[in-house]
C-alpha cells in the first residue's frame, strides 16, 4: 500500500508538472488568460503529489515496510524515532523526495502569492518555470531515482538504519531541510528572472516582487550552513567545523553568489544599474544549487556528507548545463534591453561599493569553485587523483575575506553618486577608532599573528561601523530603526563579523593534545586539567555506548562516549565540549579502556570563542527576519503586473544617504 500511495503522489506531481507546462505554454502563445489562470491549480496538484508521496514514505518508515526499496535499505526497528523520521533525508532517493516536496510548496506559494495577478504574462512564464523545474525532480523520483521500488524482505529481516554518523545527533533532524529550504527557495527569484528575460521587462518591479522570496532562501541557506558546521563539530571527533570538504562548498557557492545579488540588487532598485550582473547572480545562484546537488548526490566526490554514486549524477549534471546554457542564451538575447541607463559617478560611492562587492563575491566564489571541481576535472581526464585541501583555501580567501570586512567597515557610511573626503572622515572616525580600540585589547590579552591581529581590527572596524548605523538610526525611529533590509542588514553584519573574527582565533590559536590515562590519572594542556574517572556501558536499541568520565579543572564532569553500532559493527565516537563565551574545551575518547577499567585515549582541544560561531549564526538570522519586515522608506514601485519603462533619470539624493546600506544579507 505504502508504495502504491508514493508512486501514485509521485505521478500526480509528475503529470500536474507536466500538463501546466503545456496548459501555460498554450496561454502565454495565445495571450488567454483563462489558461494562465489554471497554474494555481496545476501547482495544488504538485502539492498533493508530493505531500502523498512524503506521507506515504513516512508511513513505510514507521511502520518499518520492508517492501520498499528505501525502507530496506536503510530503515530499522531499532533506530530511535526522531531519526526514523529523518531518514527521509539521510540517502538519496529519499532526499530528493524531500526535495521535490518543498519545491512544490514553492511553487504553490507563488501561485498563491500572486493569485491575482495569474494572467500577468510575467507570473506565467514564472510559473512555466517553476513547473518545469518540478518534471525534472519529479521525473527523477520516477526514473533513476525512485524511492518506491519493491523487494521482497526474508523472513525476520530487519534493515540496518541510517548511516550511524546520521543517527548519531540531534541536528540531523534539522540540518538537511534548512539548507534543501534556502537551496530550492532561489528556484523563485530564478523563475522570476528567467521571466523577466521572456517578457523583456527586465526593469527593476519584478525585483520588489521578489526581494523577500530571496531573503528568505537567504536566510534559510545561512541557517543551514551554520547547523552543518555545529553538527561538524559535534560529532566529527576532529574538533573542527568547516574544512573546505568538497560538498560544504556545494552549499556555500550559492551562499556566495545570493549574498553578492542582495548587495547589487539595491543598485538597480535605486538608479538601474548592474542589470546584467543581477541576472547574471540569479542565474548563477540557482544553476551552483544544482552543481551541489551533483556533488552531493552522484558519487563523485568522497565525503561524510555524500551519498552513495548512482545513475542520477549524469542526469544532474545535464540539468546543470541545461540551466546555464538556457541562462547564457537568455541573458544574451536581451543584452541590448539590459543597458542600465544610470552610471557610476564616483567610485567612492555606494555604487561603487557594491561593485566593489560584486566583484570581491565573484572572485570568493571563483576561488571556491576552482579548488572543488579542479581535481574532479583533472581526474576526469586522465583519472589522475588530486587533493586541494586547507592551504589552499587559506592562503587564497584570507585577502578576499579582508577585502569584505574593509568593505563592510565603509559602504555603509557612503552616499549615492558621490562621497568627499571630509565625509569620509567624519563618518569612520569612529568605527575606525573602535578598529584600533580592538586591536590593543586583543593584543593585551595575548593575541599575536599579524594575520589574525588584523582580523581582529578589521572586525572591530567593521563592526564600529555597523553599530554607528544603529545608533543614528534608532535615534531617528526609537526601535523601529532595526527592523527594514538597510538597518536588518547592519544586524547581518554584525552576526558576520562574529563569525569572521571568531573564525580567526579558532583557527590560529588552537591547542591540542593526545593522552593515555590510567583511571584517576591526570593531565594538563594550556593551564587546563583532565583527569580520568573511570568508564561505563549503557545499552541502547541501536548501539551499545562506552562512556568515558573526564573531569575538567577539578570541576564539572564530561562524558565524551564510543558507539558501536550493532548492525555493521561501526564505532563513532562523540565528544563531550565545555562550552565557555571564551574558549571551549573539547574532548574526544581515542582509544576505549580494555576491559572498561584499563588506559583510556583522550584527545584534549582548547578552541577560543568558538561559541561566537553559532552566536553568530543566530545574530545572522535574526537580521534576516528584521530585514523582511519593511522599513520606514519604501520604493514606490509599481506591482510586478505593471510592466515598468526603463528609468531613465536617477532618483534624487534625499536623507536615505543616511541610512545604512546592508553588505551581507540585506
Amino acid at each position: 500500500m505504502n508504495r502504491a500511495l508514493g508512486l501514485a503522489g509521485v505521478i500526480l506531481g509528475f503529470g500536474g508538472a507536466l500538463i501546466g507546462i503545456v496548459v501555460l505554454s498554450v496561454g502565454l502563445r495565445t495571450g488567454r488568460g483563462s489558461l494562465l489562470r489554471l497554474s494555481r491549480p496545476y501547482a495544488a496538484v504538485v502539492a498533493l503529489g508530493a505531500t502523498l508521496a512524503v506521507v506515504a514514505m513516512e508511513r513505510a518508515l514507521i511502520t518499518r515496510d520492508y517492501t520498499v526499496r528505501y525502507v530496506f535499505d536503510h530503515g530499522s526497528s531499532a533506530t530511535p524515532p526522531l531519526f526514523n523520521v529523518a531518514t527521509l533525508w539521510s540517502a538519496l532517493e529519499g532526499s530528493i523526495l524531500l526535495w521535490a516536496l518543498i519545491l512544490a510548496g514553492f511553487t504553490l506559494a507563488v501561485a498563491v502569492k500572486f493569485r491575482r495577478r495569474l494572467e500577468d504574462p510575467l507570473v506565467g512564464w514564472a510559473m512555466l518555470t517553476m513547473f518545469v523545474i518540478c518534471v525534472f525532480f519529479f521525473g527523477l523520483l520516477l526514473t533513476a531515482s525512485n524511492p518506491f521500488r519493491g523487494v521482497v524482505p526474508p523472513p525476520g529481516y530487519d534493515g540496518p538504519g541510517p548511516n550511524p554518523l546520521l543517527q548519531n545527533h540531534i541536528l540531523m533532524a534539522f540540518h538537511p531541510p534548512m539548507l534543501y529550504l534556502g537551496y530550492v527557495g532561489f528556484s523563485v527569484p530564478f523563475a522570476f528572472a528567467v521571466a523577466a528575460l521572456m517578457t523583456g521587462r527586465v526593469g527593476e518591479g519584478w525585483l520588489v516582487e521578489t526581494r523577500r522570496w530571496t531573503l528568505f532562501a537567504w536566510g534559510f541557506l545561512t541557517a543551514g550552513i551554520v547547523l552543518g558546521a555545529w553538527w561538524s563539530y559535534e560529532v566529527l571527533g576532529w574538533g573542527g567545523y568547516w574544512k573546505w570538504d568538497p560538498v560544504e562548498n556545494a552549499s556555500f557557492l550559492p551562499w556566495l553568489t545570493g549574498t553578492a545579488y542582495l548587495h547589487s540588487v539595491m543598485v538597480q532598485e535605486r538608479r538601474g544599474m548592474l542589470r546584467v550582473w543581477n541576472l547574471s547572480l540569479l542565474c548563477a545562484t540557482f544553476a551552483l544549487t544544482i552543481l551541489g546537488t551533483f556533488l552531493t548526490r552522484s558519487g563523485v566526490v568522497e565525503s561524510v556528507h555524500a551519498f552513495s554514486s548512482g545513475e542520477v549524477g549524469p542526469i544532474l549534471l545535464g540539468f546543470f548545463a541545461f540551466v546555464v546554457a538556457v541562462s547564457v542564451f537568455l541573458i544574451g538575447w536581451r543584452g541590448d534591453r539590459l543597458r542600465s541607463p544610470g552610471r557610476i559617478d564616483s567610485p567612492i560611492s555606494r555604487e561603487g561599493a557594491f561593485l566593489a562587492n560584486n566583484v570581491v563575491f565573484a572572485a570568493f566564489a571563483f576561488v571556491v569553485l576552482l579548488g572543488t571541481v579542479f581535481p574532479l576535472i583533472v581526474e576526469a581526464v586522465n583519472g589522475e587523483r588530486l587533493s586541494v585541501g586547507v592551504p589552499y583555501f587559506s592562503r587564497m580567501t584570507m585577502p578576499i575575506g579582508f577585502a569584505i570586512l574593509t568593505l563592510m567597515a565603509v559602504a555603509p557610511v557612503l552616499p549615492w553618486r558621490k562621497a568627499t573626503g571630509e565625509l569620509l572622515r567624519e563618518r569612520l572616525w569612529w568605527p575606525a577608532w573602535t578598529g584600533v580600540a580592538t586591536v590593543v585589547f586583543a593584543v593585551a590579552v595575548g593575541a599575536t599573528g599579524p594575520f589574525t591581529v588584523l582580523a581582529f581590527g578589521m572586525g572591530g572596524f567593521a563592526a564600529g561601523s555597523a553599530l554607528r548605523q544603529l545608533v543614528l538610526a534608532t535615534r531617528r525611529q526609537g526601535l523601529r530603526g532595526l527592523v527594514g533590509r538597510a538597518n536588518g542588514g547592519m544586524v547581518v553584519h554584525l552576526g558576520t563579523i562574529m563569525l569572521a573574527v571568531a573564525f580567526a582565533a579558532s583557527s590560529s590559536y588552537i591547542r591540542q593534545a593526545e593522552f593515555t590515562l590510567e583511571r584517576n590519572q591526570t593531565a594538563r594542556i594550556d593551564g587546563h586539567t583532565v583527569q580520568y574517572l573511570g568508564a561505563r556501558t549503557v545499552e541502547r536499541d541501536n548501539r551499545v555506548e562506552l562512556i568515558a568520565r573526564i573531569r575538567v579543572d577539578g570541576d564539572r564532569v564530561f562524558e565524551p562516549r564510543l558507539n558501536k553500532y550493532r548492525f555493521n559493527g561501526m564505532t563513532i565516537g562523540t565528544p563531550s565540549v565545555r562550552v565557555g563565551p571564551t574558549e571551549d574545551v573539547y574532548l574526544a575518547m581515542t582509544k576505549s579502556p580494555s576491559g572498561g577499567n584499563g588506559a583510556v585515549g583522550i584527545r584534549v582541544i582548547i578552541q577560543p570563542l568558538v561559541t561566537w560561531l553559532w552566536v553568530g549564526g543566530i545574530v545572522m538570522l535574526v537580521g534576516t527576519a528584521l530585514s523582511l519586515f519593511p522599513g520606514r522608506r519604501r520604493d514606490p514601485l509599481a506591482p510586478v503586473s505593471e510592466p515598468l519603462p526603463d528609468r531613465a533619470a536617477d532618483p534624487p539624493a534625499s536623507d536615505d544617504d543616511q541610512v545604512p546600506a546592508p553588505v551581507a544579507g540585506s
